[in-house]
């Protein structure tokens, strides 16, 4: 099956890992790579050091949202990419997450018909999860579960920052 996790609102992330905890817990093999991220944030850490079953990668440089991605952020996507589809053709992996790969579509770091032609090569016993705000309409038709998160208010509009542990 083919999930989506999208919209504005907090939990795309989140919403991956829980269901990459709860495939571990069941003796599942998960790999977890996160694009456009370049930093480890706190559930790295977690994942890479007591779960031994979540192999995890990074395809990303540094946060550039606010600014425009570089040739090298192409370069770490279109890696992501590769990588990601010699380990579906290793069958190693029951559930591949592909974390903000809708944020690496929507600056056009990969192409979407890159996308899809990779999710006509899933392995039918692999389950896979793709995250990101602004997924486009065609990996929506294709997926078997959409869920959009949706913003109705976030304390970033108070003008709280980013606090470890909770984002990031």
């Amino acid at each position: 099956m083919i999930h989506i996790y999208t919209g504005n609102g907090k939990g795309k992330t989140t919403a991956a890992l829980g269901l990459s905890v709860r495939a571990a817990g069941a003796g599942k093999k998960i790999f977890f790579g996160q694009f456009v991220k370049g930093m480890a944030y706190s559930e790295v850490k977690l994942i890479t050091e007591q779960i031994p079953q979540i192999d995890h990668q990074l395809f990303g440089r540094r946060c550039f949202i606010k600014e425009e991605p570089e040739s090298k952020d192409f370069q770490a996507a279109q890696k992501g990419l590769q990588t990601v589809k010699e380990l579906m053709k290793s069958h190693k992996y029951d559930l591949i997450v592909l974390d903000e790969l809708n944020i690496a579509l929507h600056y056009h770091l990969i192409k979407t018909e890159e996308v899809l032609a990779l999710l006509d090569e899933l392995p039918s016993e692999t389950e896979l999860i793709i995250t990101g705000r602004y997924a486009p309409p065609e990996l929506i038709e294709k997926a078997d579960l959409v869920t959009e998160m949706k913003e109705i208010r976030h304390y970033y509009q108070k003008d709280v920052k980013a606090r470890k542990g909770i984002e990031f």
